[in-house]
């Protein structure tokens, strides 16, 4: 049953949210809300009463800062559109899961509806701006968002629960309410019937909003968001998982380019590492020549034969699944976001965030079922069945029992493998628990860790939202700051003075540890014996520039129209940069280049790859009109800090005339840009 209510008659809106597995509030429900009835479930068209509303949605506070937009908004700036407030916190796994269907919604009425989301923080981190901006990009939203960071809209609203979405009529006034996580359908059925009654009474505008969107200011990283990291200590190798490029990159552990999983495309396809798509994997974990990976947002488990250099999925329906506690086999088993693996005697162990349990899963038989937690969100120890998880995210092992950052409760924790076994917590207390302090367990805390690895008798410990390494000791049960600062930021050296930006994957390769540091789009190495942090420096990227120029996704430029002599001639391309930037010499250009089909200007090939520009292309012309495409990919660098790598996809179609008034040759320049354009 949806967690939906249609209002007609509203005294007070505090009485209207419901409480869900994200609240901040104590006595969580965790019923199913049955006696809420929906208007799928109605089978008839909602009364005027209910579209009508009864209650003015209460206005923004004017001080508080907006993204997504370069104004503040007001309430009152969406008269004549049906408005969804999304109440939400970025560290939350049931807020993740809305927003796909806010997106579908906001593809099927793209005149007609604006979603604003309304970012409540739960933990402190979450309450900085620039750290909401990064969530913005990660996970690719697309309308205004205000921060609510004192919880000034959600007390006006009577919120009590993330994800709470908040349905406003034309009119300004609320006609439903949704706490949990939501389904298209009902709000797919609310907002169509109150566009058709508004659209009959004249008061509809439709339009799209006119936004400046935050990743207009994102950088074209060579990786985005990478979530995970991990080692194979006998391959010496690394498989880099470059979420938002919805890939896995393999290189030694020098950052060598070997081989890429995936065609950098978001989908859900299987076959060749050329052709198979993922969307927002996580983690990883080989065994043998297998590499199985969690895809997230496919809510699948694939597997690549390295030596086949095969995709295939093993596990999921590639839809969420809504049920708790229900196993079954291979793809008939539906997943519910899939966030870190482990393989472990002949089966693969999964923190599986979305139902806050960790599952098991035989290699064999391909059967999966829930092997520690109840699906109740919660730090409770006790036997695997009964204890309470809070969204696992990472997990390692010694050997002998299993470790995982539980994110939600800021902990780190440990299951036995037996089934008789038991949860237990190493560091940390509950939901609402965190900080960033040293210590003994009774006063250690975290902050939302992520990643985890085990090595040499202790535990590493990405603790994402204070942007540091921490050293977890599970016998003495104490936490130690290895590397970062109290404050967030980008900078490479010794481990006392290093900064990170949520760093959320972890993983241990000799007397290193790769880190896996999200919101700075980079690969941190932590050199233990010498307790200095670099930033790895991915070279061979021929393998990433073949696949962006067989799955074109940048950006177009048109030339101004240019005028040759009919005759031999020369293209010279050469390149214009930004300021502060420079070519990575280390890196090839690659291009392709094609005239129109109508012979006007003919070449003797059609693409190449080298180093230097400028690069001279012959051609002969003859008289009549055309275009020179020409697809280029070009790496470069910060002139200060060499090891940010950057990357500019650039299609530049050029007008040609052919003509006895033009010119001998063509000169053109490629502009390649830090930010898109």
């Amino acid at each position: 049953m949806k967690r939906f209510l249609f209002i007609s008659l509203v005294a007070a809106l505090p009485f209207l949210a419901l409480a869900f597995s994200c609240s901040p509030g104590e006595g969580k429900d965790d019923s199913p809300a049955e006696d809420v009835e929906t208007a799928e479930e109605q089978g008839d068209t909602l009364s005027t009463e209910t579209l009508e509303g009864s209650y003015y949605a209460p206005d923004f506070p004017q001080h508080l800062d907006w993204l997504n937009t370069d104004r503040k908004f007001s309430i009152r700036d969406f008269r004549g559109k049906v408005v969804v407030l999304d109440f939400w916190t970025f560290c939350c796994i049931n807020c993740m899961h809305v927003i796909p269907v806010l997106k579908q919604l906001e593809q099927k009425y793209p005149e007609e509806l604006a979603v604003i989301g309304v970012h409540s923080a739960k933990f402190t981190n979450e309450q900085g701006t620039e750290q909401i901006r990064q969530a913005i990009l990660r996970y690719g939203i697309e309308h205004p968002v205000v921060n609510d960071k004192d919880f000034e809209v959600w007390r006006e609203y009577g919120t009590r629960a993330w994800p709470t979405l908040v349905v406003i009529n034309p009119e300004g006034k609320v006609i439903g309410v949704n706490s949990g996580e939501a389904e298209f359908a009902p709000f797919d059925q609310l907002i169509s019937q109150t566009i058709r009654y508004f659209d009959k009474k004249g008061e509809l505008k439709r339009g799209p909003l006119d936004l400046v969107l935050e990743k207009e200011t994102l950088p074209n990283h060579v990786l985005t968001f990478p979530g995970k990291v991990k080692a194979d200590p006998k391959g010496k190798r690394l498989f880099i998982t470059d979420s938002n490029h919805n890939r896995v990159i393999i290189t030694d552990p020098n950052g060598k380019i070997i081989d890429v999983i995936g065609s950098g495309q978001m989908g859900q396809k299987d076959g060749s590492f050329e052709d198979a798509s993922f969307k927002m994997p996580q983690g990883t974990t080989l065994d043998g020549d297998i590499l199985y990976i969690a895809d997230t947002e496919n809510h699948l488990v694939r597997k690549a034969d390295l030596k086949k250099r095969t995709v295939e999925t093993i596990l999921g329906t590639g839809q969420q699944s809504r049920l708790f506690g229900v196993g079954g086999t291979g793809t008939d088993i539906a997943l519910n976001s899939p966030w870190d693996l482990l393989v472990h005697d002949g089966s693969l162990y999964i923190a599986m965030a979305g139902p806050h349990q960790l599952w098991k899963a035989d290699l064999g038989s391909l059967y999966a079922a829930p092997f520690a937690g109840s699906g109740r969100e919660g730090r409770a120890d006790g036997t695997l069945a009964s204890a309470a998880l809070a969204q696992p995210s990472g997990i390692t092992t010694d050997g002998s029992k299993l470790y995982f950052a539980d994110s939600e409760t800021s902990s780190i924790r440990s299951a036995d493998y037996d089934t008789s076994g038991n949860v237990s917590t190493i560091v940390g207390e509950d939901l609402f628990e965190f900080g960033d302090i040293d210590g003994g367990a009774d006063v250690a805390r975290l902050q939302h860790p992520l990643g985890i690895v085990y090595k040499d008798g202790l535990l590493y410990v990405a603790d994402t939202y204070n942007s540091k390494i921490k050293i977890i000791d599970p016998q003495k049960r104490t936490s130690t700051t290895l590397a970062g600062i109290e404050k967030h930021g980008y900078k490479d050296g010794s481990f006392k003075e290093a900064q990170f930006f949520e760093p959320s994957g972890i993983t241990a390769l000799g007397d290193s540890l790769y880190v896996a540091d999200a919101n700075n789009h980079q690969i941190r190495v932590l050199d233990l014996n010498s307790k200095i942090v670099s930033t790895l420096e991915l070279s061979n990227l021929d393998k990433l520039a073949e696949k962006a120029m067989d799955n074109f996704a940048g950006r177009i430029e048109k030339s101004e129209p240019k005028k040759v002599k009919p005759g031999d001639g020369v293209l010279t391309l050469s390149v214009d940069l930004e300021a502060n930037y420079k070519i990575n010499t280390e890196a090839p250009l690659f291009l392709e280049w094609k005239s129109g089909d109508n012979g006007t200007i003919k070449f003797d090939k059609n693409g190449s790859k080298m180093i230097n520009f400028p690069v001279a292309i012959p051609f002969h012309a003859e008289k009549g009109m055309t275009t020179v495409t020409v697809d280029a990919v070009v790496y470069f660098c910060e002139e200060k800090n060499a090891s940010v790598c950057l990357v500019d996809n650039i299609r530049l179609e050029i007008p040609v005339e052919v003509t006895e008034a033009g010119m001998q040759d063509l000169k053109v320049a490629l502009s390649p840009r830090a930010l898109p354009m």
